[in-house]
């Protein structure tokens, strides 16, 4: 039975497809199952890349930098869990920092991680060369864990 699910979040809808899933899945389970739902938000250490003529550095954030968008993260991430916890489970909130689909994988074995619930932007071909897919990672490293992957909404198999 699922008594522990991980949920990474990326803040955008499409990364929150996985929690009606979950959602549905806890009214289904019996009251007596205590749910325990952590949700987790990765961090990049590192600016996004500023587009311009030559190479392009990458630009670490500053300490106070990295505080303020864990907290915006904590803030979303309680939001998020609102109607999970609507349904009796008890909702955590976590974020990492570093590479996400490591991230995912260690907060996975730290909290020992009954289920996995994410989703897949749905990306193919060129766009998922050139972004990579956290989703595709975190299903070949693998772990212990089940995968639940829910491809958002609305996208379809081309991109």
């Amino acid at each position: 039975m699922y008594e522990k699910i991980l949920i990474p979040l990326d803040g955008s809808e499409v990364g929150e497809s996985a929690l009606p899933y979950v959602g549905d899945l806890l009214s289904k389970l019996s009251p007596e199952v205590k749910v325990e739902v952590t949700l987790l938000q990765v961090i990049r250490p590192v600016r996004p890349y500023i587009l311009g003529g030559g190479e392009v550095p990458d630009i670490a954030y500053t300490a106070k930098e990295i505080e303020e968008i864990k907290k915006k993260a904590i803030d979303y991430l309680n939001k998020a869990g609102e109607t999970l916890r609507s349904k009796g489970a008890t909702v955590k909130s976590r974020v990492g920092i570093g590479d996400a689909s490591e991230e995912i994988l260690k907060v996975a074995e730290e909290i020992n991680a009954d289920l996995i619930a994410m989703s897949t932007h749905g990306r193919s071909g060129l766009s998922r060369w050139a972004f990579g897919s956290v989703t595709e990672k975190v299903l070949r490293r693998g772990g212990r864990a089940p995968i639940l992957t829910v491809r958002a909404p609305g996208k379809s198999e081309k991109a």
